[in-house]
């Protein structure tokens, strides 16, 4: 009879199917956090295969062993097909190999098909040690000792095509490399004004043709999910290139996914919709196949976060259930949940069932409602004019401005913002250099193609400041909104754009003007608004950020040093921390908890005693508002003076850098969804009889609105940021990722 599993001791980690990056991040995630709970790890190396092969294949890791892979692209442990694996005597071996090292707890970092595999090595499992049991490979008490195995996934793929998780690892990297390769491209197509065809990976799934078609502004995308709805679909594009062409465009980009298909179920190519632009465009045409670009690469900063808190979570899924069923440790509305392994794989699958049934309304809904909004909004971007509107529609007056630091993705927003304005019939305005622009009528009208090429474009084109009205301002800005017949504005910006709109709230009643609805949109690279867990441009900052601290730690490692390396956040921590977690720094100081002496003490005498057992880097963010007396500089001399021989310090304070830079892809895709919400809602609340103000944002995987009353209540308005930040949870992960012992990175 078989015994209760116990808690595992020891458990093994691989990677297998096609490389993500990413995968380095969730191995070193799983390996930190297992030797924080006292187990031993055993890295496997070519996946499946070298679970059969045993031997050095399979070996013990040590916290030093994954130092300085969070960085690298593709996977240091390996992937491989395996042939013997799906046999039962390969499976056999497997366990074999397991069971007398004392494993009895795998993870996989891998597709549906490898998860699959792992699953029926997991059912197999009491039957298989039963087998090596009577072959007398095995003795029965170590069979019995080890008589389930545990089976923990977690899903690697560009693609992000499997249920139970709304972002695999690996996608967010990939979605960066279309969508830097497709902003070159663009850049020589208006050049030229030629045509480009650009060909991207996703066979049953569009993910990363949708988006990258959203985040870069393309004129025409094809996804499995949604063919073309006319036999002469070919027809329909080329009319749309064609009036786009007609107001002065000067490029076309198509953006086809490898498994596009039309109506019937016959694949659309690349090639052949360059054909079709050469024949019936006359168009001088190019294709670009991405190919395995989109693999590969440094992951960004969102799969190195999501791949070390699911490598995290994982360890403690095995920790907390062992022997139960197989579970896939994924994020769901910003939240890290567990779901049963084969469901999730078979919803998947049956997703390419459902397409290749034709049944395309169903594919669209099993893909949820975000996908079916973001390609709702791309049939808006992609039009030339805005639809003609009927007589009856009220025509409103929207006016649009930024307020506060410039944040990369305002002009995005805008983008959105003016053509969903346009294309449901109404005037859209923009405001000059924000609340002091509109107290000073600084406002004109914007049309369709006067946002332009804003999709990538960095800074705050409408111009930004943060200029908070004084009392004597109300009464000219309330004229102004009268003078210009302003119905509603959508405020894109900070906190100084917040703490305005709140004040222009508070005084409606004194000045009727200001009783019109006004919505504000979280645009920070501070990420220090209420109501959202995520600003627009902190994703960006914090890419940046990122790419500069893996530059200064190549240099840290070449002549064994340590750097202090100060980022922005005002009074929030939020770059701090997830930088932190993202470069593999071993301190972090947030203005949220301060820094002591004692503090800094205890962490010179932590780099001592690394450097002196052969570390040769270290690395400390601090958050530029953590101690008015504690500055970057004082740390770094402080840290130089006490290593004395062992080791020398540098400070890099990064600066504006942090604000600059085309928006990644993320922050493009959340501004697009967001500003097209707001617009909508201004649109809702002018039609209301008593027309309310909000701030929009996104909580939990889900854009809602708090109303701007509560601005002063949900916030530290002293230190300018909300009372409830989520992203402080993740304070002891990245503590347990900085490892013991010298060789931290």
């Amino acid at each position: 009879m078989l015994t209760t599993p116990h808690r595992p001791t020891s458990l093994a980690v691989l990677t297998s199917g096609g490389d993500a990056a990413g995968m380095n991040a969730a191995v070193r995630a799983v390996v930190r956090s297992a030797l924080h709970e006292g187990m031993q790890v055993h890295g496997v190396k070519e996946g499946l295969r070298g679970l059969v092969q045993g031997g050095d294949a399979i070996r013990l890791l040590s916290s030093g062993d994954v130092g300085g892979i969070l960085q690298q692209g593709g996977t240091v442990l390996g992937t491989a097909r395996c042939a013997e694996f799906r046999t039962r005597e390969g499976r056999r071996q497997a366990a074999h190999h397991l069971v007398e090292r004392g494993i009895d707890a795998l993870i996989v970092v891998g597709g549906d098909g490898s998860l699959t595999g792992a699953n029926i090595f997991r059912e197999e499992w009491p039957g298989l040690l039963d087998e090596l049991v009577d072959a007398g490979e095995i003795e029965r008490g170590r069979a019995d000792a080890h008589n389930r195995l545990t089976l923990v996934g977690m899903v690697g793929s560009i693609d992000n095509d499997m249920f139970g998780t709304d972002m695999t690892i690996g996608a967010d990297t990939a979605l960066h490399r279309i969508t830097e390769a497709i902003d070159a491209i663009r850049s020589t197509a208006s050049s030229h004004q030629r045509s480009f065809v650009i060909e991207v990976m996703g066979r049953h799934c569009g993910y990363l043709a949708l988006m990258s078609a959203l985040a870069t502004g393309a004129n025409w995308v094809l996804i499995p999910e949604n063919p073309p709805d006319t036999d002469d679909w070919e027809e329909s594009m080329c009319r749309a290139l064609t009036a786009g062409r007609s107001i002065g465009r000067r490029q076309n980009l198509v953006i086809v996914a490898e498994g596009a298909r039309d109506r019937h179920g016959s694949p659309i190519t690349a090639e052949h919709v360059k054909a079709v632009l050469e024949e019936r465009l006359g168009e001088d045409t190019r294709v670009t196949n991405l190919g395995h670009v989109q693999r590969g690469g440094s992951p960004s900063a969102f799969d190195r976060y999501l791949s070390t808190v699911l490598g995290y979570a994982a360890v403690q899924q095995v920790l907390t259930a062992p022997g139960a069923e197989a579970q896939l440790i994924g994020i769901r509305e910003h939240q890290i949940i567990s779901s049963p392994l084969m469901a999730c794989v078979r919803q998947t699958q049956a997703v390419a069932d459902v397409i290749a049934a034709g049944d395309y309304g169903t594919a669209m809904a099993m893909r949820g409602g975000s996908f079916t909004d973001s390609f709702d909004i791309i049939r808006t971007m992609v039009r030339a004019h805005p639809r003609a509107t009927a007589a009856e529609t009220e025509r409103l007056r929207l006016a649009v401005l930024h307020a506060g630091g410039p944040a990369p993705g305002m002009n995005t927003a805008v983008r959105v913002a003016v053509r969903v304005g346009l294309d449901l019939g109404h005037t859209m305005l923009a405001v000059r250099n924000g609340f002091r622009g509109l107290r000073d009528g600084d406002v004109d009208e914007l049309s369709w193609m006067d946002i332009s090429g804003w999709v990538a474009r960095g800074g705050a084109e409408l111009g930004t400041s943060r200029h908070v009205p004084a009392e004597v301002d109300l009464a000219a800005i309330a004229g102004q909104i009268e003078a210009h017949r302003i119905d509603g504005i959508l405020m894109i910006g900070g906190w100084a754009g917040y703490a305005s709109a709140h004040l222009l709230h508070t005084r409606r009643s004194e000045h009727a003007a200001l009783g019109l609805p006004i919505v504000c949109m979280p645009a920070s690279i501070n990420n220090d608004l209420p109501g959202s867990e995520l600003s627009i441009g902190a994703d960006t900052a914090l890419n940046n950020i990122v790419a500069n601290v893996d530059k200064i730690k190549q240099s840290a490692v070449a002549s064994g040093r340590c750097f202090v390396v100060e980022v922005m956040g005002r009074h929030c921590g939020y770059l701090a921390l997830m930088s932190g977690l993202a470069t593999g720094a071993e301190r972090v100081y947030l203005p949220e908890e301060g820094v002591s002496l004692s503090d800094l003490e205890e962490d010179l005498e932590a780099l001592r005693i690394g450097f002196r057992e052969g570390k040769r880097l270290g690395l400390v963010i601090r958050s530029e508002n953590v101690d008015p007396v504690y500055t970057t500089s004082f740390i770094r001399a402080l840290f130089e003076r006490e290593g004395g021989h062992l080791f020398d310090v540098r400070e890099s304070i990064l600066g504006h850098i942090q604000q600059g830079g085309d928006p990644s892809p993320f922050d493009r895709i959340q501004a697009t969804r967001l500003a097209s919400t707001c617009v909508e809602y201004l649109i809702e609340q002018v039609g209301a009889g008593e027309p309310q103000s909000a701030f929009i944002g996104l909580r939990r995987g889900k854009i809602r609105f708090t109303g701007l009353d509560r601005f002063q209540a949900l916030t530290e308005q002293e230190a300018h940021r909300p009372l409830e930040q989520s992203w402080m949870s993740l304070r002891p992960v990245a503590q347990i990722m900085a490892g013991p012992g010298p060789a931290r990175g």
